[in-house]
C-alpha cells in the first residue's frame, strides 16, 4: 500500500487546523496537528513528516523561530516548510523565506492553492529522475546520493537549494531569468513570486560557502553558474 505523505500542521486555531486537516485527508495526505512549537517538536522527535505547514503567529515560539531552529538541525534540515501567514507584506514574506521556509501562503487561502503549494514543495524534494553526477570546477553534485562536495568537502543544502544548484550546474555558463528558474526548478509556480528566487539564490550562496561565488548575478538578466567565479 502506498504511504500517504505526512503533513505536520502547526496551527494554534483549532477551527483552521481542522479545516486544513479535513482537506488534506480528502486529497491523499495524512495530517498531524500540533497547536504549538512544543507539540510540534514532540511530533518531529517521534516521526519526521514529509512537509511542515507552519503558522507564523503561534503561542510561545513563533513560526519564524521554529523554522530557523528546524533548519539548523541536521535531522529536520531537509523537510520542506510552508509558512502560513496572515501577513501579506513583502518584508514579512522575505523574513519567512530567510528563516528557512521553502514557500509561504497567505490567509485566507483556497484549498486548491494550499494543495498546489504542498505538492510543489514535495515535488522539489523528490529526487530528480535523472540520477546524474555533475561537475563544475571543484564543485561536484551527485543527484543519486544527494551529495554535494566542493574541494572534497561535503556541503549541506535544503531541498529547494539542491534542485536549484542541480539545474544551474547542468546548464553552467548560461544566464537564466527568474521566470525561467521558477519554471524549471519550482515547476508549479502559479502562486510563487519572482522575489522568491532571489531569496533561494542567497541561501544557496550561503550554503555553498566559498563556492557561492560561482553563482553570479547578471544585472537585469538573472543568474548563472560559472566555473570562472572568483572563489576565495
Amino acid at each position: 500500500m502506498k504511504k500517504l505523505p505526512r503533513v505536520l500542521v502547526v496551527e494554534d486555531e483549532p477551527a483552521i487546523a481542522e479545516l486544513v486537516a479535513v482537506n488534506l485527508r480528502h486529497n491523499g495526505f495524512q495530517p498531524i496537528w500540533a497547536a504549538d512549537g512544543d507539540m510540534a517538536q514532540r511530533e518531529l522527535d517521534a516521526v519526521l513528516p514529509d512537509v511542515i505547514l507552519l503558522d507564523w503567529m503561534l503561542p510561545g515560539q513563533s513560526g519564524l523561530q521554529l523554522a530557523k531552529k528546524w533548519r539548523a538541525s541536521a535531522r529536520t534540515k531537509a523537510i520542506p516548510i510552508l509558512m502560513i501567514t496572515a501577513r501579506g507584506d513583502e518584508p514579512d514574506k522575505v523574513a519567512g523565506l530567510d528563516a528557512g521556509a521553502d514557500d509561504y501562503i497567505t490567509k485566507p487561502f483556497s484549498t486548491q492553492e494550499l494543495l498546489a503549494r504542498i505538492r510543489a514543495v514535495l515535488r522539489r524534494r523528490a529526487p530528480e529522475s535523472v540520477n546524474d553526477s555533475v561537475t563544475v570546477g571543484a564543485l561536484v553534485l551527485d543527484a543519486a546520493t544527494h551529495r554535494i562536495t566542493y574541494q572534497n568537502q561535503e556541503l549541506k543544502l535544503g531541498p529547494t537549494e539542491f534542485k536549484l544548484l542541480h539545474y544551474l550546474m547542468k546548464h553552467a555558463e548560461r544566464v537564466h531569468s527568474r521566470s525561467q528558474l521558477l519554471d524549471k526548478v519550482w515547476g508549479d509556480h502559479v502562486f510563487i513570486e519572482e522575489r522568491t528566487v532571489d531569496v533561494h539564490v542567497k541561501r544557496l550562496r550561503e550554503a555553498l560557502g566559498a563556492a557561492g561565488a560561482l553563482v553570479e548575478t547578471v544585472r537585469g538578466a538573472g543568474y548563472r553558474l560559472t566555473a570562472n567565479g572568483q572563489t576565495h
